[in-house]
């Protein structure tokens, strides 16, 4: 192992916007914050996401390929029409199926839950 993962960053034009959306969808607490710098993680003393102010960002267009990704995460969830409800409450928007995208226009997937995971609602 040369290292372990720290934060996965992403950029945004409103951080705290972003990491509120992320920390409701995830039942995750913001850890830190300033003005560019916003982080989502389960305390803070672990890795988490952390979402960096990018003024002049560019969000993506999937699945044009000409405005890649940039990055997208994969939810499970127990129920993906109830979740599906909850997310666009959030702020997010459905873009086809179980594939929507954040405030800032970054796609995530809702998927189902898999057999060997054991329940959202049972954190």
């Amino acid at each position: 192992m040369i290292g372990r993962l720290h934060h996965l960053a992403i950029d945004c034009p409103d951080p705290l916007r972003l990491a509120e959306f992320y920390a409701e969808l995830l039942g995750k607490p913001i850890t830190y914050r300033s003005d560019d710098w916003v982080v989502v993680a389960d305390n803070d003393h672990t890795s988490g996401l952390a979402f960096q102010r990018a003024p002049d960002h560019r969000p993506p267009q999937w699945p044009d390929p000409a405005h890649p990704q940039q990055m997208h995460f994969d939810v499970m969830v127990d129920d993906l029409a109830e979740a599906g409800a909850a997310v666009v409450a959030l702020g997010a928007r459905q873009v086809v199926g179980s594939v929507f995208e954040d405030p800032a226009g970054h796609p995530f997937c809702l998927i189902p839950r898999p057999g060997w995971a054991p329940p959202i609602r049972d954190r």
